[in-house]
């Protein structure tokens, strides 16, 4: 261009700003700072904060206190912001048990930082979700497990039978901090807020005992901003699989690679593995990472098998057990107070694990249940008359009633004995007591209930 048109263009700039609201302005012209500043935005990540909820941090302000006393602390950030005063607070330690018997590490900020990271995320996510890999498909919007699940079976389909299986040695806490950063300039040019980023990586973590330790390394997980900065950080993973021609789905830090032949694996396992540590600064678990056919591997808490999704052997041990749990003999605890907290638990853990394809994994778990409830039952008539008698107004034969009240086995055998199913019936359970169950929804992509599936 001409100076004479680099004049008239800049004109065109500065008349188009005049007539734009100021919030406009930010969005559209870089100043990401200023975004993050307004209330407005603060505002509306306060909202994100309320809808996903969450516990108070290490200074023991809720929700339901911040909001009550919303602008006030509102204005207060804005102002901290604005004058550079605002510093995070530590975030408060929190174990989770893990399935596995390990412990997953949670960190709890407090509302206010939880609010300064959501709108973070509200800035950043538009200018880094567009770039990301199409094979990701953790914590991004409009994307969830059950289309990485059903991309991995479409994989298979192809004849990419063989899972390159990789798990990463304990990626949140292991996350390093300049590469993070580094990666996050090439993309914002606003330093002002790379550094609001850092204070918040770097802000520290409160344990039980009141000791506050520094973070060198690593993102929490609790954190709005976490998930976002995971995938930023194995976005450089996703982009070397495609360079190599690789197939593959990622959820977070679940990353299957699928190929046709063992040795194949064999080969892409160890170079991937060097280029996670080599470049990425990460360690992979060399005991959980494997190499195997598709049918012998977990991703998401589900395997594909004969090219149909299936739950995992391991998800439905975990839920065996569970139901163990959620219903111990020997208590006092009334069947409706059992069942309530049963509802609660089921539906939202079949909820997910309906993407099988085999119903009648949800009809052993739905069986199971109604078996241990039964035994419940039986446990608390303690004698064999009182048994015998609640059988009989249950509408059982006197000669059925005393088989299973007075049969000398005990009380797991005598839950499957045909009196206490018929007085116990599984129409019971759901219509006078309220049991609920999925195996009634009839689901388009659901083999026959009678199907079974093995499990290896």
């Amino acid at each position: 261009m001409m100076p004479r048109d680099l004049e008239i263009e800049e004109v065109i700039i500065q008349d188009k700003k005049a007539k734009m609201s100021k919030s406009t302005q930010l969005i559209l012209f870089g100043n990401h700072f200023e975004r993050l500043c307004l209330k407005g935005t603060l505002r509306g990540a306060f909202l994100d904060v309320e809808r996903n909820k969450g516990a108070a941090g290490i200074d023991n302000v809720s929700i339901v206190d911040f909001k009550s006393s919303l602008e006030e602390n509102l204005e207060q950030l804005h102002h901290e912001l604005t004058t550079w005063t605002y510093k995070p607070n530590p975030v408060r330690r929190v174990e989770i048990p893990k399935s596995n018997g390990g412990i997953r590490l949670l960190g709890i900020p407090c509302v206010r930082d939880r609010v300064v990271q959501a709108a973070l995320k509200t800035i950043l996510e538009p200018i880094f979700e567009p770039t990301f890999s199409e094979h990701s498909y953790g914590f991004r919007p409009r994307r969830n497990q059950q289309q990485a699940v059903q991309a991995a079976k479409d994989i298979v389909s192809k004849g990419k039978e063989f899972v390159v299986d990789i798990d990463l040695v304990k990626f949140f806490d292991r996350i390093h901090h300049d590469k993070l950063i580094t990666k996050l300039s090439q993309k914002v040019e606003d330093k002002r807020i790379l550094k609001i980023i850092g204070m918040t990586l770097r802000s520290g973590v409160m344990t039980y005992d009141g000791i506050v330790n520094p973070t060198i390394e690593g993102s929490v997980q609790g954190s709005p901003l976490s998930p976002l900065l995971s995938n930023v950080v194995l976005d450089e993973l996703d982009k070397e699989l495609e360079l190599r021609g690789l197939e593959f789905c990622r959820f977070a830090d679940d990353c299957n690679i699928f190929v046709a032949s063992r040795e194949a694996a064999k080969r892409v396992m160890e170079s991937i593995s060097k280029f996670i540590k080599n470049k990425l600064k990460l360690e992979v678990n060399a005991e959980k990472s494997k190499v195997a056919p598709a049918h012998k591997v977990k991703f998401l808490g589900m395997t594909i098998i004969g090219l149909a999704i299936a739950i995992s052997l391991q998800s439905m041990s975990r839920a065996m057990a569970t139901v163990k749990e959620l219903t111990p003999r020997g208590t006092c605890v009334s069947i409706e107070k059992t069942i309530e907290k049963i509802n609660m638990w089921y539906m939202g853990w079949s909820g997910y694990y309906r993407m099988t394809e085999f119903p009648y994994q949800l009809l052993l778990i739905e069986g199971h249940i109604r078996r241990r409830l039964r035994a419940r039952i039986i446990s608390q008539k303690k004698q064999n008359r009182n048994l015998f008698e609640a059988l009989r107004k249950m509408g059982v034969s006197k000669s059925q009633a005393a088989k299973a009240a007075h049969s000398s086995k005990g009380k797991w055998a005598k839950s499957r004995f045909q009196a206490v199913e018929k007085a116990y019936s599984n129409k019971w359970f759901i219509e006078k007591k309220g049991l609920k169950i999925r195996t009634n929804e009839k689901l388009p992509h659901w083999k026959d209930r009678k199907e079974r599936v093995s499990l290896l």
